[in-house]
């Protein structure tokens, strides 16, 4: 058990960013009052941090810069708690597969300096299981990398956790891309390559293992940047993810926040991306090359996730699935008598999800 707990951080993960990209975030937004201490305190222990950053910017330059990557990246695709985060821990098993880590969301410019002692005092401080779900939590262990990209650049979705009353404009500029710009769409690229050749470099890794529910908004460009990435698309029940979204995003906001924002208007705006995200994905998938894709339920790979495993790495042409084998084995069956959250359907549920995401029931066979 780390000695802060998550609900009552005094700062947020900002505190990781570059000077720049803090600013550039924050420039023009208001901080409602009730935040206005964590902001000065995020904002003056991020000013401190962020004279380290050029120590990495020369080692990243002398070391990784110039170096091209080895394989194109694989891509664990889905809405929040839709099973990604399940998925990607199992083929993370696989030590060939290099992936963003929790403590680099955080500091994604203290990856190349400085590590070893930041580390230290993160893992001291953090709590060891995610509240929302009760996985488990810790420094070096797989992470989505929307929050190491909120850190490293201001055209993210995941600004929405610090300024959720623009929640739905993030949503159309950084997590669909409907309205970006091409200098935007630039550092995008720029910084996630980056972010990817970091990633190898600190865990080893020959292939860079993406899961980044964001990225499901994004495939036409990731197919531009990447033309023969592979993508395991994952679907759930929606009922499920929309109960567990809204409890996911109600806790996570909590400590990072720098807005009010209502339970009403944050579930509204789940109801309102899940729909934009969905279509999204289903209008660009087009464009991934044949062979590329696998489409999986989660209910069935969570039955059988060592099979499924298996013939997804045979479909995908992925390398190194028996090298992993027994790794892959042992996670899966440790995992087997992991206690999941149970959901209740309420009501007033069944009705939000049938009004407002049928096509998904309909589509996938879920329908109650």
């Amino acid at each position: 058990m780390g000695l802060l707990e998550f609900n009552k951080l005094p700062i947020n993960t900002l505190v990781g960013a570059d000077w720049k990209t803090f600013n550039q975030i924050t420039a023009g937004r208001t901080i409602d009052s009730a935040y206005k201490g964590k902001y000065r305190l995020t904002k003056a222990v991020c000013r401190l941090l962020s004279t380290l950053a050029p120590l990495q910017d020369k080692r990243y330059e002398k070391l990784l810069v110039n170096k091209p990557l080895e394989h194109d990246p694989v891509f664990i695709l889905g809405h929040w708690r839709s099973g990604t985060t399940f998925m990607h821990n199992v083929f993370s098993c696989d030590k060939h597969f290099g992936y963003n880590t929790t403590y680099q969301t955080v500091f994604p410019h203290l990856m190349m300096w400085g590590q070893p002692f930041f580390k230290k005092n993160m893992s001291w401080l953090m709590p060891d299981k995610r509240p929302t779900d009760n996985m488990e939590l810790a420094v070096d262990l797989p992470q989505e990398e929307e929050f190491a990209l909120a850190n490293m650049m201001p055209y993210t979705y995941y600004n929405f956790w610090f300024l959720p009353k623009h929640m739905q404009e993030y949503a159309d500029k950084y997590l669909l891309f409907d309205d970006i710009s091409e200098a935007e769409l630039k550092v995008f690229e720029e910084t996630f390559t980056k972010l990817i050749k970091i990633s190898l470099w600190n865990t080893h890794g020959t292939q860079f293992l993406s899961k980044n529910p964001p990225h499901t908004g994004r495939v036409k460009e990731l197919v531009k940047m990447f033309p023969n990435a592979k993508f395991i698309y994952l679907m759930r029940n929606p009922y499920t993810v929309f109960e567990s979204t809204r409890s996911f995003f109600t806790n996570t906001i909590q400590p990072l926040k720098l807005q009010d924002i209502s339970n009403e208007e944050l579930q509204e705006n789940i109801l309102s991306v899940y729909a934009k995200l969905y279509h999204k994905y289903e209008a660009d998938k087009k464009f991934i090359p044949e062979g590329n894709l696998v489409e999986v339920r989660f209910e069935d790979y969570e039955t059988n996730a060592f099979d499924m495993t298996q013939e997804i790495y045979q479909k995908l042409q992925i390398p190194g699935f028996e090298d992993a084998r027994a790794d892959i084995e042992a996670y899966v069956n440790k995992k087997k008598g992991y206690k999941k959250n149970k959901y209740q359907y309420k009501p007033e549920t069944v009705e939000l999800v049938e009004k407002n995401w049928s096509f998904a029931l309909e589509q996938w066979g879920y329908k109650l």
